[in-house]
């Protein structure tokens, strides 16, 4: 929930009760939310001030409640006036029909009917990834990259890489060596390296280029 900034937690009738000690850690530090939840006998209760109540569920059978997609909820949510509330069930059982009979709609996630297993988690996210679309989250901290190296060090380690393959023979013959060499010029500079790459590429070079020349033993 706090991922995608749902801080306000309705419980109702937890098993294990409330506060739970098992929470705190499962919450991996997203302890406003559990220290803002609330706690309910009934669902009724829980969504008592809610003009619009989504039930989280397969179709049930006998139920003729509009169902909508998780996209489909967040951009009503965020239309509607008045509270909104999306209630999930227990994660073994889901929700009864009697309790899908609190809301106002069905949501239903679109899913492969093959394997239509879905974790609590896992519905919880898709939800409130879906409402945060119309949220100003701010993106995670990108790593900056290095700019691309500038021509002249890509070119010295293709040189010298080719000056360590020249006297192993590895143009031959002399007729396939020009090809050669732009099939590996083509390789080199595919990937965008940068100064830093480069430079790190010549380092392997050099230890490669010493180890060769090093006599061997015995």
């Amino acid at each position: 929930m706090l991922n995608f900034g749902l801080v306000e937690m309705r419980l109702v009738a937890p098993r294990d009760g409330w506060p739970n000690p098992s929470a705190g850690p499962a919450a991996a530090g997203a302890d406003v939310v559990l220290e803002k939840a609330g706690v309910f006998e009934t669902l009724a209760d829980a969504v008592a001030d809610c003009a619009h109540v989504y039930a989280t569920t397969v179709r049930k059978r006998g139920v003729t409640k509009p169902v909508v997609t998780p996209e489909q909820a967040a951009r009503e949510i965020r239309s509607a006036t008045g509270r909104s509330a999306i209630v999930f069930g227990p994660e073994r059982s889901g929700l009864e029909t009697e309790e899908v009979a609190v809301a106002r709609a069905i949501l239903t996630v679109p899913i492969n009917p093959e394997f239509a297993s879905l974790n609590l988690a896992q519905a919880v996210i898709l939800c409130a990834y879906e409402w945060s679309k119309g949220e100003a989250l701010a993106q995670p901290t990108v790593e900056e990259l290095l700019p691309p190296a500038p021509q002249e060090e890509l070119d010295g380690m293709i040189a010298q890489l080719e000056a360590m393959l020249e006297p192993r023979d590895y143009f031959f013959p002399p007729a396939r060596a020009a090809a050669t060499r732009l099939t590996l010029r083509n390789m080199l500079t595919k990937p965008g390296w940068n100064h830093l790459e480069v430079r790190t590429m010549r380092g392997v070079l050099t230890t490669l280029a010493r180890s060769l020349d090093r006599p061997s033993k015995g």
